[in-house]
């Protein structure tokens, strides 16, 4: 997962604001106690993050692979 397809797939989730809320404020406790930004920042795959923060968001399982890709152009 790129940091695009992380940052659509928690809008798509969560919404805009709330992600954003989320990203810096929501402490993932897998990933070292500390939240998605500074996971982020620290190097973290993005994939890794995104799965952190839908296990402590609960995001049910279903909607946590594949999001934040965009869907391919018809010709």
């Amino acid at each position: 997962m790129r940091r695009s397809e992380f940052q659509r797939a928690v809008d798509d989730e969560f919404g805009e604001a709330y992600g954003a809320v989320l990203i810096g404020d929501l402490v993932l406790t897998g990933l070292g106690d500390q939240t998605a930004q500074a996971a982020l920042d620290a190097g973290f795959p993005a994939g890794d993050v995104w799965r952190a923060l839908c296990e402590t968001a609960g995001v049910p399982a279903e909607r946590r692979y594949g999001v934040g890709r965009r869907v391919p152009r018809q010709s």
